[in-house]
């Protein structure tokens, strides 16, 4: 049915659950996965506050560290339960874009990501990447909520 997991985290705690459950799933399918995370370029003007306080080449190595941290969980996952596992750390402006071109690169047909409920306000202003990602993409996208 699967073959290719593509596993987006942004290294939050529902990411992580989410992360644990495409790893069984692929598991249960006999799958591969693909861990990705995404981080902002360093820019002049960014919300980032990691952005604000460097100059690029230090703020690349940072989040290199800090994507690094947020992949391992899938690693470590993955080789538990003995499913063949990658991981990708891409820096993009939009990281539901990110993801929508990894997967279809990397030839993946299954996207497993979190939700992280934001309703109202906090849903316009925030945004979503996981909603960008089921407008945008028509690879079959399981949303762990």
């Amino acid at each position: 049915m699967y073959e290719h997991v593509l596993i987006p985290t942004d290294g939050s705690d529902r990411s992580h659950d989410a992360a644990a459950h495409g790893v069984e799933l692929a598991r249960r399918l006999g799958a591969r996965v693909t861990g990705i995370t995404v981080s902002e370029p360093f820019q002049v003007i960014t919300f980032e506050p990691m952005v604000m306080t460097d100059i690029p080449e230090d703020y690349e190595a940072k989040a290199k560290v800090a994507g690094h941290t947020r992949l391992a969980p899938i690693e470590d996952a993955a080789k538990a339960a003995g499913v063949p596992c990658e991981v990708v750390h891409v820096f993009h402006e939009h990281p539901w874009e990110a993801i929508i071109e990894e997967a279809t690169k990397r030839g993946c047909d299954l996207i497993v990501m979190a939700s992280h409920g934001r309703r109202g306000m906090a849903a316009v202003v925030l945004g979503s990447e996981t909603n960008k990602v089921l407008t945008h993409c028509t690879i079959p996208t399981l949303v762990y909520r």
